[in-house]
């Protein structure tokens, strides 16, 4: 994984407009045509949602795609906000931006190339699992190229079914095998 991008966590500027909401971390992702410009126009699509405000962004990490079949490499970041919706109506919007921005989903392909892809990795602490949507994302765990951009800007956010931090589940990804402490 090389870094792909400078850039620093980025606060949201202006006045909060979802007071009392819930703090929600995203995963985002692209792996074609312009990656950078569209991730940049989806989280800007996402920002101007009257119930969302963007509070950090990380830095974008170009990595290796996961499972078949062969494409190209993704960008992939974090995205904190705030949200006074619910995780279903969130997940609605995220939907209709990938939708915007080209994202075609077939149905039964996973892990297949995409323009842009907005997928809701924490919701404050709370578990969802229902068909069509699962919080907290069911294999952010064990994924290091979603976990280190999540670790950039919230380094101490907790795995609401593990009960382990961001950081910990990084450093548990990046442990030598076997080590004490380690998932097998």
């Amino acid at each position: 994984m090389s870094a792909a991008s400078p850039r620093s966590p980025r606060p949201a500027s202006g006045a909060a407009r979802t007071p009392g909401g819930v703090v929600v971390y995203l995963g985002v992702g692209s792996n074609l045509g312009d990656r950078r410009s569209t991730i940049d126009a989806a989280l800007a699509a996402l920002a101007a949602e009257p119930a969302i405000d963007v509070l950090a962004r990380s830095s974008l990490v170009e990595t290796e795609p996961v499972g078949p079949p062969r494409q190209g490499r993704y960008l992939n970041g974090a995205v904190a906000l705030r949200t006074s919706l619910s995780p279903e109506d969130l997940l609605g919007r995220l939907l209709a931006i990938e939708q915007r921005f080209g994202r075609e989903r077939v149905a039964g392909a996973r892990d297949g190339p995409r323009t842009i892809d907005l997928d809701i990795l924490l919701y404050g602490q709370v578990i969802v699992d229902r068909p069509g949507l699962t919080i907290p994302h069911p294999r952010m765990h064990e994924r290091r190229f979603v976990l280190a951009p999540l670790a950039e800007i919230a380094p101490d956010a907790t795995h609401p079914l593990l009960g382990v931090s961001v950081q910990s589940l990084l450093a548990e990804l990046d442990a030598p095998p076997g080590a004490s402490g380690t998932r097998e």
